[in-house]
């Protein structure tokens, strides 16, 4: 199975507001940069989109690491996503789970993949997560 690095990142300016995400993908020596923005959306839509696109562009089954400053993302998809699911897509305290739409789209692409979440902390002199920051921003409409 082919293994895949993912680095991800979104962006918005103003939250709600216009936003971008970004996507570097890289299988051993081969890269792909990929990015796209929304009018009206917020970060953590964005932050979202990036690793969704992201499993996206990727056809074949593959075993995936996702690198994201995305606490929120990271999270989600590994430790609430399933209670989600369980519950009806409601919130352990019983509200609808915000952004149901992309963590349902996120789920389905998981799903073709193995796919590992990795933590970096943001803005640190990450290499590729300020290459995928920069890709969110210019995406920006």
């Amino acid at each position: 199975m082919t293994k895949i690095d993912v680095f991800t990142d979104g962006a918005c300016s103003g939250n709600p507001g216009p936003g971008g995400w970004g996507a570097i993908l890289r299988s051993g020596e081969h890269e792909r940069e990929i990015s796209g923005g929304e009018r009206a959306t917020t970060n953590n839509r964005m932050e979202i989109m990036a690793a969704i696109r992201a499993l996206q562009a990727i056809k074949r089954e593959s075993e995936i690491t996702i690198h994201t400053d995305s606490r929120y993302v990271m999270d989600g998809a590994t430790k609430w996503l399933p209670r989600w699911k369980a519950n009806g897509w409601r919130t352990a305290d019983k509200k609808p789970v915000k952004n149901e739409d992309l963590w349902r789209e996120l789920d389905a692409e998981m799903a073709r993949h193995t796919v590992h979440w990795r933590w970096v902390k943001g803005h640190s002199d990450h290499v590729e997560n300020e290459r995928a920051d920069t890709l969110a921003r210019a995406a920006i409409p």
